[in-house]
């Protein structure tokens, strides 16, 4: 484990916290290893799993920079993502996302992955991939599964971000807080009451809706990984995001 990401426990709740604050914790393949090793090692005891990110984003999704110099990297990153969401949908323990600042593109869906998710109403999160001549490939079934077929077509084909209030409005999020330190007492509040109930039970009524739902079968996500890597490829997309921090 490396400090791209920490564990902290305590008692039945235990917190994984992306640590990329300079990078707005952007999916980098340093930070997906060491949230995977977390996950490799992750203790028996806890059955409430909080992912939060350090600073002020949650995470920015995955890391555009190391997309650009390198033409190997998107695929390793994608497969990485598709991974981790796979992980959590099928980890014993409840997650939930406490989305403490910015969720964009695979930040949200990472978010999308967990089984609850708070945030707070000036937060930002959303899908801006189609923006940038990116594909959601990877995120789609994630957000399909969250909020419905319909809505997630209009909000990944439309693009751009929203407020806390409205990914609340949506159902990206399940319960609001008014700010930061309200996103706090909200998330003690929830997972301290996630943790009251029997560990065996959880498990067995997550791992009961995860086969419902199919979102434990990580071949889509791996097809969705491939997809928008070989769209990542594309003039377009490499000329759009090339134009964006350029800006």
């Amino acid at each position: 484990m490396t400090d791209f990401a920490t564990l902290d426990i305590a008692g039945p709740i235990a917190t994984l916290t992306m640590n990329r604050p300079d990078a707005r914790n952007a999916m980098s393949l340093p930070l997906l290893d060491a949230m995977h090793a977390i996950l490799d090692d992750l203790p028996s005891g806890p059955h409430v799993l909080v992912i939060t990110g350090a600073g002020k984003s949650f995470c920015a999704g995955m890391d555009l920079k190391s997309v650009l110099g390198d033409e190997n990297a998107p695929p390793k990153l994608l497969h990485n993502i598709a991974k981790l969401t796979t992980r959590l949908r099928n980890l014993p323990a409840v997650v939930v996302a406490k989305v403490n600042g910015a969720a964009i593109g695979g930040g949200c869906g990472l978010a999308c992955a967990a089984d609850v998710v708070l945030s707070h109403a000036d937060a930002k999160l959303g899908f801006p991939e189609v923006d940038l001549g990116v594909c959601p490939a990877v995120v789609a079934p994630l957000l399909v599964r969250k909020i419905g077929a319909g809505p997630a077509r209009n909000i990944l084909l439309r693009g751009g971000l929203m407020s806390g209030t409205r990914a609340h409005e949506v159902c990206i999020v399940d319960e609001l807080a008014d700010d930061r330190d309200g996103l706090d007492t909200l998330c003690d509040s929830v997972a301290e009451r996630l943790a009251a109930g029997g560990a065996n039970a959880i498990a067995a009524t997550k791992r009961l809706l995860t086969e419902i739902d199919g979102s434990g079968d990580g071949a889509l996500a791996a097809k969705g990984a491939d997809l928008s890597a070989s769209v990542l490829a594309t003039p377009e997309a490499r000329e759009r995001l090339s134009a964006m921090f350029r800006g």
